[in-house]
């Protein structure tokens, strides 16, 4: 891709979205439209210092578009509503389904290519595997709405004839990093390890409330954000086959280590207590996800990614600790 290109990041204010945005300045391109709800100050940080051309706000993007008729020769559309806690379908339905049915629609007018982040919460308690075959899509059962949001759109995007020249969707897995500072109750486990560990000394972590896991031994495929805005960044240089890809380490590790590892980034030697997990999200909890990451390693892409305790590591110790930002 040309270094002129003009690129369109959705949620380019957000966690992903930013560390996407700060990755494609380092990469040489500053010509980005960055789309986003930008009344939210307190994600004003991550977009600190960063190179742009155009803020849109993201309600008025399609206007914006209409009126400007920009060149566009790439978009990354990140946004979503991702409180896996809001049970207000209406309002998934309109954000993570239709807002997306839109962007998708007018990539396909323009021949524009179009890499958009679906999510590992439509894959539910897993029964099915976690396998980003296509005709999977028809049978998972998510257990919140936002993960019904995002497969009902990855199952619309399936069932359409037409569609731009490339386009790939990325099922996010358990995603950690610099920029989620705003995400209070969503950010990671490690974000709140560190805040509990330097205002009491200690973690609480939930307690299994099924008898075949131990407590902390609850098992996510957890990535390092700075994976996946390099995967990002490959789909968009590289264009391989059109379809959805599953985005994880493919290697399931347990809370307990995560923890560990923010607490081997403190210096420090574990301290945890085990809490009962909130009635309000014990029969949505994923107790295992781990990604087969097969299909995107067949399409071309070769790079390791970051070790759990690697990705924690630089994590707390280089932004975390430091108060920066990516």
């Amino acid at each position: 891709m040309n270094k002129n290109a003009v690129i369109v990041v959705t949620g380019a204010a957000g966690f992903i979205g930013s560390c996407l945005v700060g990755f494609l300045n380092l990469k040489g391109f500053n010509n980005l439209i960055l789309v986003d709800d930008f009344s939210k100050h307190e994600k004003d940080p991550n977009l600190r210092g960063k190179r742009f051309l155009h803020r849109v706000e993201r309600s008025l993007f399609f206007e914006w578009l209409n009126e400007h008729k920009p060149h566009i020769d790439f978009i990354f559309h990140i946004g979503a509503r991702t409180d896996t806690t809001e049970f207000n379908y209406s309002i998934h339905q309109e954000l993570n389904v239709e807002y997306s049915q839109k962007v998708w629609n007018y990539c396909t007018v323009h021949g524009i290519p179009l890499v958009f982040a679906s999510s590992a919460a439509t894959y539910g308690a897993g029964e099915h595997g976690y396998d980003d075959r296509h005709e999977l899509s028809y049978v998972l059962k998510p257990l919140n709405p936002y993960g019904v949001s995002k497969n009902e759109f990855d199952k619309w995007v399936l069932h359409e004839a037409c569609h731009p020249g490339f386009w790939a969707g990325l099922k996010f897995f358990n995603v950690y990093g610099p920029n989620e500072y705003h995400k209070n109750r969503m950010a990671s486990v490690i974000w709140h390890s560190f805040n509990q560990i330097r205002q009491n000394g200690g973690v609480k972590l939930f307690r299994s409330h099924r008898p075949d896991y131990a407590d902390g031994q609850q098992l996510r495929d957890f990535i390092y954000v700075k994976d996946v805005i390099k995967v990002c960044y490959w789909l968009m240089e590289n264009q391989p086959a059109s379809g959805l890809y599953n985005l994880g380490t493919g290697k399931a590790r347990a809370f307990q280590d995560l923890v560990n590892s923010t607490f081997r980034g403190l210096d420090l030697e574990p301290n945890i207590e085990f809490i009962d997990m909130p009635e309000d999200i014990r029969d949505k909890y994923q107790y295992f996800t781990e990604a087969n990451m097969s299909k995107l390693r067949d399409a071309g892409y070769t790079e390791p990614f970051y070790s759990l305790e690697q990705g924690v590591e630089d994590y707390v110790r280089n932004y975390l600790s430091q108060g920066k930002f990516y």
